[in-house]
């Protein structure tokens, strides 16, 4: 092989492999946060703790909107004290004021970031797109547990409180929600039926 076509060679397998590492980069970064609560991503388990200790601490719970998003959204209740290891069970509400569907999608973190790992939900509206109708209100759960680990961590055993915070971003609507939207039929079907 010529000395060009060796380094030519070379060269789109360096590219290769960094558009290839690129791609890769996200999920490992997603997965990365999830496992050591980096940055105060949140844990994620199937099922509750099996260990619940004496020793509590406080939740706190805050909730925020993206600029332009037009929900309101709140927490039901601002704090809890609860048990490490126990399940706990919290809502928040949101509420769409306008005369349009809209849907959303809720980003999340925990304060402070040495609590992130710990913090771990069991089910969570964040998990899912929302999609509200005009008017419409709904009640969102969120289940978790501080995990019992916490009181071994040097850097997270004296913490007081833990706040779960919010922000719910304006998404694009389902593919069908879409269509029904924007369908001039379904909307003169919609009216003759209310006429009638």
């Amino acid at each position: 092989m010529r000395p060009e076509n060796r380094t030519l060679t070379l060269l789109v397998g360096v590219v290769a492999v960094m558009v290839s590492l690129s791609f890769a980069a996200v999920p490992f970064y997603r997965w990365f946060c999830q496992v050591t609560g980096y940055a105060g991503t949140t844990s994620v388990s199937a099922a509750g703790s099996e260990v619940v200790l004496d020793r509590t601490i406080k939740i706190r719970f805050d909730a925020s909107l993206e600029a332009g998003m037009p929900w309101e959204f709140r927490p039901v209740q601002r704090e809890m004290e609860v048990r490490i290891g126990e399940t706990n069970l919290a809502f928040y509400e949101a509420y769409n004021p306008t005369d349009r569907v809209i849907a959303g999608t809720a980003g999340f973190n925990v304060s402070p970031d040495s609590a992130g790992g710990y913090f771990t939900k069991i089910d969570c509206f964040c998990f899912t797109q929302q999609v509200l109708q005009p008017g419409e209100r709904v009640s969102m759960p969120v289940s978790f547990y501080v995990d019992p680990s916490i009181v071994d961590d040097p850097d997270a055993r004296f913490l007081k409180a833990i706040t779960l915070s919010y922000t719910f971003h304006d998404t694009a609507l389902p593919d069908r929600q879409a269509a029904l939207e924007t369908d001039p039929e379904t909307d003169e079907g919609a009216a003759a039926a209310a006429a009638n």
